[in-house]
């Protein structure tokens, strides 16, 4: 941090979108100005005067919410508001086109910033371009603060520090389930998703990332026995009946192994961790397994080709600030699994965690997540042994963060399975 004290404890930046909307209601309503001095911030003065209107209309804490303006492509703006802050909360993507910047602005102040992102290759390039720099100047970034990646991320943490406190052994292997749940995905979303895929049609090192399993490990120790993502339907180890491959296990996979890297392998290098979408048993659970596989494969086969991903990125995507209302985000609902198989010295033994909520994954929930991922760095309340540095939230923040989201809602819970045979 920088030597004077902030102005701010977070600035919401992107506030007027989407998913920053729902963050600054969020903190907005859970928070008082003398729990969390709270600002937002855009490149829209009257916009953010509007968004200013509603909260403070929706939460009798607030008589007002300061606003910081500034512009994601002016870096002289975005110091100015990362000197007056102690953590920058930001959604302002696709973040291969915009983030940069800001992450630079936040080390050269020392200010600590969490995201949304779940866009690996610029995860990477934030990595090997910002780390050591981050590490010096005591700034904690941390990417994947949404429902990519807290739930795969934080769940894993709590299984391992389960397994490790009640067996004195780390799990070997972790898979993680999208049991279920219903939501939206916004026109910011999908942008940062087909960001993904241009850039993996351009760059070199956008593809490498892709391909290996281990490319957001810190550099010299991204390889390992993990082969990464499951492709095919296949028949599930740990859970049982089948499964097929998960949207999402690119982005999660690799989180969770720069986690156990950072952390110095305390879950060991052999570790493995898959993510899946569970189908159920017999032909029925087979069959599902194959159709989802087979979408997702005719999704990427198509988004990898550039005239059909200009075409839907044109006439299919919704444009970004697109997204669920309030109602719908409130509607939604998630539910993930996360299970882990180790060996202690009296025996083999599983582990189970559930983390959930009742809000749409995207929205509702993920402006949960990134809101307090914001107040656990502000008010210090983290359990990692770092104080600066690209960090993932289990690295970063760790179980302080679960423990907050069980105040709100969250389910997340851990204990050890039925199926352990102990």
């Amino acid at each position: 941090m920088t030597d004077a004290d902030p102005t701010y404890d977070v600035v919401v930046w992107g506030a007027t979108g989407v998913a920053g909307r729902f963050t600054a209601e969020y903190l907005t309503e859970r928070y008082a100005p003398e729990d969390l001095s709270i600002a937002v911030g855009g490149r829209n003065r009257e916009k953010l005067d509007a968004l200013v209107g509603d909260l403070t209309r929706r939460s009798d804490a607030w008589d007002d919410v300061p606003v910081v303006v500034g512009d994601a492509t002016d870096p002289e703006s975005l110091r100015a508001m990362a000197r007056d802050a102690r953590v920058v909360c930001t959604t302002v993507g696709p973040y291969t086109t915009y983030g940069s910047p800001l992450v630079e602005a936040c080390v050269e102040s020392g200010t600590d910033y969490c995201d949304l992102t779940g866009e690996v290759n610029w995860t990477r390039e934030t990595i090997d371009r910002f780390h050591e720099a981050a590490v010096d100047s005591g700034a904690r970034i941390v990417n994947g603060c949404g429902f990519d990646s807290v739930p795969a991320d934080i769940g894993t943490l709590l299984v391992q520090s389960f397994a490790a406190e009640t067996f004195g052994a780390p799990c070997e292997t972790v898979r993680i389930y999208l049991n279920g749940g219903s939501g939206s995905v916004s026109g910011g979303t999908l942008a940062s998703f087909g960001e993904l895929f241009e850039a993996a049609a351009t760059d070199p090192l956008a593809r490498e990332t892709l391909r290996n399993p281990y490319s957001l490990a810190p550099a010299g120790e991204r390889s390992g026995v993990d082969p990464g993502a499951q492709r095919w339907p296949r028949r599930d180890p740990l859970g049982g009946g089948w499964t097929a491959p998960s949207p999402m296990a690119a982005v999660n996979e690799r989180v969770v192994r720069r986690s156990n890297a950072l952390l110095g392998y305390p879950w060991g290098r052999e570790f493995r961790c898959t993510e899946v979408v569970p189908t159920g048993k017999g032909v029925r659970g087979a069959a599902v397994a194959g159709l989802v596989a087979g979408g997702l494969g005719a999704f990427t086969a198509a988004m990898s080709v550039g005239p059909m991903r200009s075409a839907l990125r044109r006439y299919v995507f919704p444009d970004p600030g697109e997204g669920p209302t309030r109602e719908e985000a409130e509607a939604g609902s998630f539910e993930i699994r996360v299970l882990g198989r180790g060996t202690a010295a009296d025996g083999p033994f599983t582990v189970a965690a559930e983390f959930g909520a009742d809000r749409d994954p995207g929205y509702g929930a993920t402006a949960r997540m990134l809101g307090e991922s914001a107040t656990c760095l502000a008010r210090g309340d983290v359990d990692s042994p770092f104080d600066g540095g690209v960090l993932t939230p289990a690295s970063g923040i760790g179980l302080p963060l679960a423990e907050r989201l069980r105040e709100v809602g969250f389910t997340a819970s851990v204990g050890e399975a039925a199926e352990s045979g102990r």
